[in-house]
């Protein structure tokens, strides 16, 4: 299916970190390059929020790339690693990142889910029903099948390398 952007189209962004991060991580070795995924997203539309979800690790290594994404003008919603008594350990904003669609879903003209996550069909869906388009964006070979049928638009991000910064 072919969509069409235009200009006057109202652009919410919501970025499902730990999903793109293990993906790129897992198929090519290198992190994702935020900035170019969103610029593709956008491209001459009006861009309403970029909000990027993500989990404060245990080392707390993750400062610098939340200042860059602040930077970038990607807003940031972070929680702690959830860590319980077995050791296992969860981080998990699916909830949290359905609940801002739904919720700026009114006020939006496309939503841009960047996750392979199947569990946001449901939401995708839901946010139908307000008229908006339904774009996503995720790397291909890790996306839910459901969640690339449920979109009026994939973009899959192994289809070029610009979306990819490579770690040394």
């Amino acid at each position: 299916m072919v969509i069409i952007k235009h200009a006057n189209q109202r652009v919410g962004i919501f970025l499902d970190v730990q999903n793109l991060y293990h993906s790129a991580k897992n198929l090519y070795g290198a992190r994702v390059n935020f900035e170019a995924v969103v610029k593709n997203i956008v491209a001459s539309r009006t861009l309403i929020r970029a909000i990027a979800y993500v989990i404060h690790t245990e080392s707390g290594d993750e400062t610098a790339f939340l200042e860059a994404l602040v930077n970038m003008g990607i807003e940031t919603r972070s929680k702690e690693l959830q860590v319980f008594k077995d050791n296992a350990k969860k981080a998990d904003w699916d909830v949290g990142l359905a609940v801002d669609m739904i919720g700026l879903a009114p006020k939006l003209d496309v939503i841009a889910l960047v996750s392979g996550d199947g569990d946001f069909v449901p939401a995708l869906g839901y946010v139908k029903k307000f008229g908006c388009q339904v774009e996503v964006v995720a790397f291909g070979k890790t996306c839910s099948q459901k969640l690339q049928e449920s979109a009026d638009d994939f973009v899959d991000l192994c289809a070029s390398k610009k979306y990819l910064i490579r770690t040394r």
